[in-house]
This record gives C-alpha cells, sequence and structure tokens, in this order.
C-alpha cells in the first residue's frame, strides 16, 4: 500500500490533484481543505489507498491526524471514501468530533448525503472511540454557534476554508455575534 506521496502537482481541479513522483503521476483525491491549503507547486501528503474490484483510488492528507480521522470514519458501515471525503471537507475535524462526541445528529445531517440515519449511525460507531480520545479536553463551544458563525462568513462570499481558518483563530468563549466580528477582522488583515 502506498502510505506517502511526495512530489510536483501537475494538474489541481475541484476534487482531486495530480502528483508526479519518479515519473509516475498519481490521481490523488483531496478534501477542500487540503486543497484550498496547497499553494506550491510541491507536496507531500499522507495516503490512504482504497482498493476496489474496478480501481484502486488515492486518498491524500497534508495531516496525518486528518488521515486517521478518514480512516475511522471508513469504519462506519455504509461511509465510503467519498462520503468521508464530504464529511471532512464541511467542518474542522475538532468540531466533528464534538458533535460525534455530543451526540448532535442535526449538526451531521447538515452534510450533503448524511442523512438522519447514516448521522445516528455514525454517533453510535464512533461515539466511544471519540470520547476516549476527548476526555481531558474542553468540552465547551456550541456547535450551533459554530456553524451560525460559519455559515454567515461564507454569506459573506468566503469560501469554506477561509471561514474555519478565521474561527480556529477567535476565542471558543466569545458570543456568536462577537466571533463573526473577530472573525471578520481576521478576515480582513489578509
Amino acid at each position: 500500500m502506498i502510505g506517502s506521496v511526495k512530489g510536483k502537482i501537475i494538474l489541481k481541479t475541484e476534487k482531486f490533484l495530480i502528483v508526479e513522483t519518479a515519473g509516475v503521476g498519481y490521481k490523488i483525491s483531496v478534501s477542500s481543505d487540503t486543497l484550498s491549503s496547497v499553494k506550491k507547486d510541491e507536496v507531500s501528503l499522507f495516503i490512504h489507498t482504497h482498493v476496489r474490484e474496478d480501481a484502486i483510488d488515492l486518498y491524500g492528507f497534508l495531516d496525518y491526524k486528518e488521515l486517521e480521522f478518514f480512516e475511522m470514519l471508513l469504519s462506519v458501515s455504509g461511509i465510503g471514501p467519498r462520503s468521508a471525503l464530504a464529511i471532512l471537507s464541511i467542518a474542522s475535524i475538532e468540531t466533528l468530533k464534538k458533535a460525534i462526541g455530543s451526540g448532535d445528529t442535526a449538526y451531521l445531517t447538515k452534510i450533503s448525503g448524511i442523512g438522519k440515519k447514516t448521522a445516528e449511525k455514525i454517533i453510535i460507531e464512533l461515539r466511544d472511540k471519540i470520547a476516549e480520545k476527548m476526555r481531558g479536553e474542553k468540552g465547551g463551544a456550541s456547535l450551533q454557534g459554530e456553524l451560525d458563525v460559519l455559515e454567515a462568513l461564507k454569506s459573506l462570499g468566503y469560501s469554506q476554508h477561509e471561514a474555519r481558518e478565521a474561527l480556529k483563530k477567535v476565542s471558543a468563549e466569545l458570543d456568536t455575534n462577537i466571533k463573526i466580528r473577530e472573525a471578520l477582522k481576521i478576515l480582513g488583515g489578509r
């Protein structure tokens, strides 16, 4: 199995990269977060290799934690690589862990292609694994408040990635309206 790929980006689309290494171009599907984070011609990605009867697909991640969470999502029956990638594209790993850990099906169903039954299945199968990892972490921020901030920033023309990056820099203790204001200050300073 391929564990990582490092090389020159020869093609970048909305859903995948083609990375050339030693004269071979690998088509690697990536999350929107990874895609927007790739700024250079060279890239190094952690790879999940998905083997099917009719194809071998590669999924790439800049961060090993993102790969681990992707593989955790794949362990849920009914969640394939494309669904897992869609889930990772909608929110940060921390936000997704909070939603799953707290059993928030409403948050998960906001993800395109994830219905109530699938959201419940994700929560049932991953809650204990995530709760174990989150022990000792502060449980804090309201998921709905975070979602409201992201939606407000997106409605103002910022991308999901830009909004998420700005939100990461804002204190989780603040009121939703203040979070929006602070995120706008951060985004305005770019």
